[in-house]
């Protein structure tokens, strides 16, 4: 008996995959889109389509990014100015740690090694809300106030698992002949670590610190049970918008994420290029 694989001609099956290649697209790009269309809305009302188009929630938003209104406790550019901070402390961090973290994975055997990378890859499946009710149960312990680092700390958390994994990725090419060469050469462990297997290790390394940026950046779930006033992150501000005064404006502020996001994807792929990008 025929199989259903077999009886679909060559051609068929490859229609078949572009229809739902296409529809998956579509799909995936259509929360963008209208997202887009509205930003450009002329009407004061959330109704898709819009009936007319302008630029006036872009001017509104604008005002806003260099003054809060008095719906706002602070304005964009602060948010915005805290989570770039953030990011660019989680990046750091992140990258500190994962890089002799994915070197001791990769080089050496030692008991409990299965256990260490299961639980570097535990926050990318642990419920996100769980989380941040118990990071906030366990700072709320703490005998002084961290300020912005609970966000750092909460953010290398989450970014960790991607920055490893990709320092992982770069490091299966690179094996230890390399340092041997080194050694030979008569350079000592520790500059063989930075003249030959960091700079081999550079498109994991960009991957991973680009990867720690943005998911520092976008975060908001655990950010929402951190952050305070002086702390406030720009998902949660907008998040914040959309609780006090739901109009436009919050489109065109989102389509600004989304364009830095954008940005940040294209550096990715040109500083780095597909074969040095592990998810």
């Amino acid at each position: 008996m025929m199989s259903i694989a077999n009886r679909i001609l060559p051609g068929q099956l490859t229609r078949f995959t572009g229809v739902l290649a296409t529809t998956v697209l579509l799909l995936a790009a259509l929360p963008i889109m209208t997202m887009i269309v509205m930003s450009f809305s002329a009407s004061d009302t959330l109704a898709f389509p819009p009936s007319a188009y302008s630029l006036q929630w872009y001017r509104s938003a604008w005002q806003t990014f260099v003054s809060p209104d008095s719906s706002d406790v602070l304005s964009m550019g602060q948010a915005l100015g805290t989570s770039l901070m953030v990011a660019v402390a989680t990046m750091l961090i992140a990258a500190a740690v994962s890089i002799p973290a994915a070197y001791a994975l990769h080089r050496f055997d030692f008991p409990g090694k299965g256990i260490v990378e299961q639980f570097i890859a535990l926050p990318m499946v642990y419920p996100l809300v769980m989380l941040g009710i118990s990071l906030l149960l366990v700072f709320d312990y703490f005998p002084v106030e961290l300020g912005l680092f609970r966000l750092v700390i909460a953010h290398v958390i989450l970014a960790l698992p991607f920055a490893v994994k990709n320092c992982s990725a770069s490091l299966v090419g690179i094996g230890p002949e390399y340092e041997e060469a080194a050694f030979l050469m008569g350079a000592s462990p520790l500059r063989a670590m930075f003249d030959v297997v960091f700079p081999l290790m550079r498109p994991g390394i960009l991957a991973g610190m680009l990867f720690a940026f943005i998911v520092s950046f976008n975060e908001f779930t655990v950010t929402f049970f951190l952050y305070d006033v002086n702390s406030m992150t720009l998902p949660v501000w907008l998040y914040s918008r959309t609780v006090s005064s739901l109009d436009p404006t919050v489109f065109s502020f989102a389509v600004f994420i989304v364009l830095i996001d954008f940005i940040l994807i294209w550096l990715l792929e040109k500083l780095v290029g597909e074969e040095g990008v592990a998810m």
